[in-house]
């Protein structure tokens, strides 16, 4: 039987390699070409594109897909949504979701791939039923993961579950590259037996071993196989789209693509992958065997490379993957997928700047240990679950009900900010509340990309390193040179890196944003009270007091970017 092939390099293999960085200006050329193949899907939105398009590219993710669906006429457009998180990092309330997926389908996709990360169907079941009524076609995954709580057996039952709820075929969403051939073939079987719909295996080179578990999967009966252009392929992407189809040519699963196409098309996206060069990590563009340890996903990988970095922590990488097996054993072994694998992943890294476990847990851990992301798949740790939620109540039920409807607030606010321009302006402001007000105000810059430096002259002092920079700040450009000063701290005003740490200083725990300073200049404050709310690493972190008094100065405001240790606010 023909396999067909989805292409993930307009989504998923930039996001994996680059942290989502590819512009739409660079893949509008190539879509054309694109949809002359015979693809089964084109996966070009969801996961992180939506987040990263306005948070770093300023570009409306809802014109990236209106674009893209104007050029492609002959093949399907995926995309994928996190069941009740959306392409967000929390649950959203059903009439969020409801009018994400009319907008969406309006706008163009037609092919929704629909997981949850806890694989808790619950949270997936209002999508599909959404979905199902635009009559587009709805592809119910599976996170594939291994651990003591997983099975074969079990991730049959749930394809059964997903058949039944209408789902018109199966992803097995093997999102960290964990996937061995035997596996493969004894899931493949399994689930062929257990399902009538077409199933499709998604899985990353992380390990190295995804382009022989392809084989395995077509030899047991796969009818999809996701893959990536050459040059967006490999590491912790998905296998070539190129070399796939190369290797079924003459055989039961031969795809029928044209190779001569898809070589132009492979060079189309290298002469493009150029500009994005110096995004590229050693750790993402290579296969280890390492990821059957830490289990992260390739998604993640480079985006946590990318935020160690900006916490300048990039030198505790080793010390972070050692801790996220242990955080995902205490929290019921959740596959790590988004946002699950930001939860674990961001816990593990606090863990390790703290210098101490569960001494700073973000607002998600504590959600998650109290029900509000859903069932997890294990049992949790009952010591990690008293220290960080207390006496909380664990929630049982479906947590989308537990949330009010949100539209009408959002609308209210959004209409009193004047920052509704078109209808899909409302959604993207009650996805990303902070982040879309920036955008929405027309206040976002786009992120410049990193170029290389041009090598110094070895006669020249300090060849290693460059003196003088040109900086852009804000469309103007300012010429500095750099001389190193020893033994002194440089004060650039109010808000700068102080002298002395002042008594009874409160300071920002890691890199962030501000999202709330939540006193103001004479509130009294107790020890352990909230003062301000961060956002680091795309999770929200409450900062405390150390001290009980009254609030004396405040430093921080929001929307300000704050660099680890830097003096939120002194309480007297």
């Amino acid at each position: 039987m023909a396999i067909k092939i989805t292409d993930t390099t307009l989504r998923d293999a930039h996001q994996s390699l680059i942290a989502t960085r590819m512009r739409s200006r660079d893949m509008l050329p190539i879509v054309e070409k694109m949809d002359r193949v015979g693809f089964f899907s084109l996966e070009m939105w969801g996961g992180a594109t939506f987040d990263t398009a306005i948070r770093y590219l300023n570009e409306d993710p809802w014109d990236r897909l209106k674009d893209i669906r104007s050029k492609v006429k002959n093949t399907h457009l995926q995309m994928l949504l996190r069941g009740q998180n959306l392409v967000g990092y929390r649950h959203y309330a059903d009439d969020v979701v409801r009018e994400f997926v009319r907008l969406a389908v309006k706008d163009g996709v037609d092919v929704f791939r629909i997981f949850d990360a806890l694989n808790d169907i619950r949270n997936m079941e209002l999508a599909i039923h959404e979905c199902k009524k635009y009559k587009v076609h709805v592809q119910g995954t599976i996170c594939y993961t291994i651990s003591p709580v997983h099975s074969v057996e079990g991730f049959a039952g749930m394809a059964k579950k997903l058949e039944n709820l209408g789902c018109d075929s199966i992803c097995i969403k093997d999102m960290a590259g964990l996937i061995s051939p035997p596996e493969t073939t004894a899931l493949f079987k399994a689930i062929k037996k257990t399902v009538n719909v077409p199933i499709d295996l998604h899985s990353h080179c992380s390990s190295g071993m995804a382009p022989m578990s392809y084989q395995a999967a077509a030899e047991a009966g796969a009818d999809i196989l996701d893959t990536a252009f050459s040059p967006f392929a490999w590491g912790t992407s998905q296998p070539p789209t190129e070399s796939v189809v190369a290797a079924f040519r003459g055989t039961p699963w031969d795809s029928g693509l044209d190779l001569e196409l898809l070589y132009e098309i492979g060079e189309d996206f290298a002469a493009m992958a150029g500009k994005y060069r110096m995004l590229l990590t050693a750790e993402a563009t290579r296969p280890s065997v390492n990821v059957l340890l830490h289990q992260i996903p390739g998604g993640m990988y480079s985006n946590l490379i990318s935020q160690l970095r900006e916490q300048n922590a990039l030198d505790k990488i080793g010390a972070v993957l050692a801790e996220i097996p242990k955080v995902r054993a205490d929290l019921g072994y959740p596959p790590l997928v988004t946002p699950t694998s930001q939860i674990v992943g961001i816990q593990a890294v606090l863990n390790v700047l703290n210098g101490e476990r569960y001494k700073k847990v973000t607002k998600e851990v504590k959600d998650y240990l109290l029900g509000y992301y859903g069932r997890p798949p294990g049992e949790l740790n009952e010591e990690v679950r008293k220290m960080v939620a207390g006496d909380n109540k664990i929630i049982t039920a479906r947590p989308g009900e537990h949330i009010e409807p949100e539209l009408a607030k959002f609308k209210d606010e959004a209409h009193k900010l004047g920052i509704l321009h078109k209808e899909e302006d409302l959604v993207t402001y009650a996805l990303y509340p902070q982040v879309a007000l920036k955008f929405l105000k027309g206040e976002a810059k786009e992120e410049v990309l990193p170029v290389p430096m041009p090598a110094a002259a070895p006669s020249q002092p300090g060849a290693d390193m460059p003196t003088e920079f040109s900086v852009d700040v804000d469309g103007e450009v300012f010429n500095i040179k750099i001389t190193p000063v020893l033994g002194q701290t440089v004060e650039t005003g109010k808000k700068a890196k102080l002298r002395e740490i002042p008594k009874g200083a409160v300071l920002s725990p890691m890199q962030g944003m501000v999202l709330t300073v939540k006193v103001k200049v004479g509130d009294k404050v107790k020890e352990g009270d909230t003062v301000v709310v961060t956002e680091a690493m795309k999770m929200q972190s409450d900062v405390h007091s150390q001290y009980t008094g009254a609030v004396k100065e405040i430093f921080a405001f929001n929307g300000e970017i704050v660099n680890k240790d830097d003096v939120l606010m002194v309480i007297e």
